[in-house]
């Protein structure tokens, strides 16, 4: 829940600006690094040395992410100098496996997609949704968002980055802003292959956690990645001095598109493809088709939602919060979109005040942050979806 406004990461920054050329579908993981090693030998116009930089933003290790290198650059013909700048990283979809390069030569540049398959996952069974709720952290200072790892909870708040192991402080990071944080702050954790992201507005903070916290934060523009389950990726670029985004996203396909301003966004597959659903600062859920047109509208939401891959009620459910201030109890319950129109597939579960952060954990969990009313602690729940018969 957040109350009326009054509230793809730095290397793929560019796509926000440039087109990516798509290649046809790779068999495999090195056919798509030669397949990009090609096209960068083809733009480098016979001056054949590359520097290139790697990240990974997908479900795959890193041992995937240095076999990318190690295919693109065994593809290379020698050179002596750099003459061009690369940035390559690793992304997914629901059915794909994606490789995006940017390749910079003086002011020219060019971006390219590659992909191949992705084995496809074990749909859950069942025709209902029940949400489990656990509680994985509570504390004084506003949490805004936390993130399960291995052996220890990473917990994001406006102060600080804290890594805590059987719930006791091992390390903290603090983060100083340029300016003062503005109202009703929101922040994204991502945890990725060993390494730990922070977004905030305005910053971004990243590095290892093994073999302990070491985290580095600078000033940040740059867009947001905004998961749904493993079904896609959106980038959306973050207004600083607000809550909220602020319309300016990039596709899975490397497509820009101007929309209104929003809070959140979740993706869904119907029988036309897929449909981004977007939490506007109007109270409405618009449903955006494949082109990214609006084709629909649900005004019984609130302003947070969290898409899913999880395979209950004969489709992947959308978390979303119920409809409602910050000075009221707010509730998180579980939708499938049919015909562009949302169905209700469990009841709901409660919080004892306001639902103040909604993020995905997992590809079929989200991690809801609330706010008690009655002691003023913030807690954060993981939200899992159980299938039921």
């Amino acid at each position: 829940m957040m109350p009326a406004v009054n509230g793809w990461h730095a290397v793929l920054a560019a796509l926000l600006f440039l087109s990516p050329r798509v290649s046809p579908a790779a068999e495999d993981l090195p056919g798509a690094a030669k397949e990009l090693a090609r096209k960068t030998a083809a733009f480098a116009g016979g001056r054949l040395s590359v520097g290139a930089t790697y990240r990974n933003l997908s479900s795959l290790s890193d041992s995937d992410l240095a076999q990318v290198r190690r295919e693109f650059e065994a593809a290379l013909p020698a050179g002596t100098a750099p003459v061009i700048d690369v940035r390559i990283t690793l992304s997914e979809n629901a059915s794909e496996y994606l490789l995006v390069e940017e390749a910079r030569r003086g002011e020219e540049s060019q971006i390219w997609m590659a992909a191949w398959p992705r084995s496809k996952p074990e749909p859950l069974s069942g025709l209902g949704v029940t949400i489990d709720k656990k509680l994985v952290w509570e504390q004084d200072e506003p949490i805004l968002d936390v993130a399960i790892l291995e052996n220890s909870v990473a917990v994001l708040s406006p102060s600080q980055i804290a890594l805590y192991k059987q719930r006791q402080l091992q390390q903290a990071k603090s983060i100083a802003p340029g300016k003062a944080w503005p109202r009703d702050l929101r922040g994204r954790l991502r945890f990725n292959g060993g390494r730990l992201q922070a977004l905030l507005p305005g910053v971004e903070c990243a590095g290892a956690v093994e073999p302990q916290l070491s985290m580095e934060c600078r000033p940040s523009e740059e867009p947001w990645v905004l998961e749904s389950g493993s079904r896609s990726i959106l980038l959306a670029s973050y207004n600083r001095d607000r809550n909220y985004f602020d319309g300016h996203v990039i596709l899975q396909n490397g497509s820009r598109k101007s929309v209104m301003p929003f809070y959140s966004a979740a993706a869904v597959e119907d029988t036309s493809g897929t449909l981004w659903l977007l939490a506007m600062l109007d109270g409405r859920t618009q449903i955006f088709d494949a082109t990214f047109e609006a084709v629909a509208a649900i005004s019984s939401w609130g302003s947070d939602i969290v898409g899913t891959s999880g395979r209950c009620a004969g489709g992947s459910p959308i978390f979303a919060t119920l409809a409602g201030d910050a000075t009221e109890p707010d509730g998180v319950q579980a939708f499938s979109i049919v015909n562009r129109t949302p169905i209700a597939v469990g009841a709901p579960v409660s919080f004892n005040g306001p639902v103040t952060a909604l993020w995905p954990s997992t590809a079929s969990s989200a991690l809801a942050v609330a706010r008690d009313l009655a002691t003023g602690k913030y807690a954060a729940y993981v939200l899992s979806l159980v299938c039921t018969p």
